[in-house]
Parts: C-alpha cells; structure tokens; sequence
C-alpha cells in the first residue's frame, strides 16, 4: 500500500480496492463511488449488495450457448421459433443483448467467453471453441455468423474459427463493415447493427 491510499481506513481502503478491480473503474474512480456508498443511506448501500448477491446466487449460464439465465437453458435456446441451423457466435453474453434490439437475427447464438489475446494469455483452449464445434455437429448448423467485435482480438478470432469451420462444409460468415474498428459490439447502435448483419460476408480461411 502506498502513501496515498494509507490514509484510508482499512474498511474503506478494502472497499476502493475491490472496486478499482471491476472493469473501466480506475482509482479515481474507485473512490469516487466508495465515498459516494459510504455517504447514501444504510439501506440503500444494502439494496446494492443484495441486489449483488441475489444476481450471483440466481444466475447462471445457459447450458447450451453460455447466455446469462435463471435457468439451465436460456429463452433464446428454448424458443422453437429460432432457427437452431443459424448460429452467431458473439464473445460476450451483452452482445447478445445488442444484437437483439436489432430484431434481425432469429438463429440462435453460442459466447465464446472472450476473444483470443495472446498478450493477456486467452488462446482458443480458454474460450468455448469445443462447445460450439459439437453445436455444429450436433445441431446441424448451416452457418456460423461471426460476430466478435471489430478490433485486433475479434477478427483474430473470426479467422481462427473460419479455418476450423470451413472444413467441416459450414459457411462462416463476419458482420460487415459499418462498426468503428476498434469498437465494441454493446455500444454500436440498433441500424448500425442491423445493416452489419444483413451485409455480412462470407469468411475465407486462406
């Protein structure tokens, strides 16, 4: 602990710590939201906890494509009116919920759980690529629509998976252009990501 955060109480600084370990909080920000906490009442500091807590205990992931649910299936792969031989492939499950607001896509969907990124040690080994090989296999699938985000780590991925996929007599395809490169699938609007799944194109392996 450095001079600057001994100042804190241990609560407090144990508090600004765990939250400077969530994603995009930084130490200012860290602090910000743990004197904010520390300044509303009782009770809604504990509606957040609970709130916290319940999330964890009901919560699980879909059995069959590794959506968020209550329960051992999620209500995209229980409805039958989906196409089971259309699958995207999205590398988180708030993907999923970006590219339902687009009401353009009625197949169905498998999260691979990240992306590939040799620099912070993710290969495919760390990501759900059996579990979507043996959906393919299984499920008849047609065509696989890679939808992971336009950056270094997403097309990387995109390719890696059209190498394994084409062989197996399946078309991979990817989103089209339209998305800022570098951006994230979750902070792309409705018509954006309406026109990059109706332009997708088919992926060649090489």
């Amino acid at each position: 602990m450095d001079s600057a955060s001994s100042v804190y109480t241990a609560p407090v600084q144990v508090l600004i710590d765990e939250l400077g370990r969530l994603p995009g909080i930084g130490p200012k920000s860290a602090q910000r939201i743990a004197f904010h906490l520390l300044k509303v009442s009782e009770q809604d500091a504990l509606r957040l906890a609970d709130a916290i807590k319940e999330a964890k205990a009901r919560i699980q992931f879909c059995q069959r494509c590794f959506n968020i649910t209550e329960h051992s299936e999620c209500e995209l792969c229980a409805d039958h009116r989906r196409d089971p031989a259309v699958l995207c492939v999205v590398e988180e499950p708030r993907d999923i919920v970006a590219l339902e607001k687009t009401r353009e896509f009625r197949g169905r969907y498998h999260v691979l759980g990240g992306a590939i990124n040799p620099i912070e040690g993710i290969g495919p080994d760390q990501l759900r690529v059996k579990e979507l090989l043996a959906r393919i296999n299984d499920e008849n699938v047609t065509e696989v629509i890679c939808c992971t985000n336009p950056n270094i780590e997403g097309e990387a991925t995109a390719m890696y998976l059209a190498r394994l996929i084409e062989p197996l007599g399946v078309a991979v395809t990817r989103i089209a252009s339209g998305l800022p490169v570098g951006g994230d699938l979750e902070y792309a609007d409705e018509l954006t990501l309406s026109r990059a799944l109706e332009g997708r194109q088919r992926i060649s392996a090489g």
